[in-house]
Order: C-alpha cells, then structure tokens, then sequence
C-alpha cells in the first residue's frame, strides 16, 4: 500500500512539471515570462470568480478588465501587489511553488482563452474611431453641407 502511494505522488509530482494546457476562461499571462526563462501564467479565472465577487480583484486589488492589462512581475506579488495580496503563504499559496502559477506552454502569447470575443473575430478588429469630445461638439455647431442651396 506504501508503494502505491508512493507511485502516485511521483506520478503527481511528474506531472505537475508539464505545461498546463488552459481551459476556457483561462487567462494566459506572458508578459514576462519568455524573457524571464519562465512558463507563463496559467491564471483560472472562473476558479477565483466562484469564491471572491469581482470587485475583490477589479477594485480592490486593481486587476484591469484585460489580459494582459497590467504589468504584473515577481516584485510586485512579493511585495503583496496583485496575486501576491492572496498568494502569501496564510490566505493562499506563496511564491516559492513556482509550478502552480507558471505552467503555461512556453511562447504561449497574453490572452483570454477560448474567449467569446476572440472567436467572433471582435478581438481582431480594431475599435471604432472616436472623435474627441471638442471636435464631436464642434462638428455638431457647423452646419449640414449639401442638400439645395
């Protein structure tokens, strides 16, 4: 029985050193990570957002409502900015398990996974052009051009 357990925690420890391939709503985070020698980030977003409301990391922690929208590094998390709020070894995890954050196929690009937005082609389109509040207001003011004169 020994033995058998055992094998399961080498097996489990062997594992866990494989990239990790994302499930849908994952958010892939590789702003770093490449240059650093590192996996990106594999972050399970709908895992947090079960047990914490949006605010907790939109608000409070000051997480962007896009990937890849901060410019998160190692200092900041250990500093207590970010992840590191949560991943400080009392409420969650530390640092030191590298593997559980950093298991993302290497050269994986920043990214929402499967994202509805992605799959309908609006993330490749660029937004719509806006004009500038003063110029929207001036624009208005002049009059129409064309019709009968």
């Amino acid at each position: 029985m020994k033995l058998l357990r055992a094998l399961a925690l080498l097996t489990a420890l062997m594992l866990s050193c494989l990239p990790t391939t994302a499930e849908y709503g994952d958010v892939v985070i590789n702003n770093y990570s490449d240059a650093a020698g590192m996996r990106p980030v594999v972050f399970p977003h709908w895992f947090h957002r079960v047990r914490f409301r949006c605010k907790v990391c939109h608000a409070d922690l000051g997480f962007q409502f896009k990937a890849g929208g901060n410019q998160i590094d190692m200092l900041k998390i250990i500093d207590g900015q970010f992840c590191g709020a949560c991943h400080n070894g009392q409420l969650a995890w530390s640092v030191e398990n590298c593997n559980l954050c950093h298991a993302g196929k290497p050269r994986t690009p920043t990214h929402v996974h499967e994202s509805t937005l992605q799959k309908l082609g609006a993330a490749a389109a660029p937004p719509p052009a806006v004009a500038p509040p003063a110029a929207a207001a001036a624009a208005a003011s002049r009059p129409a051009s064309g019709g009968a004169r």
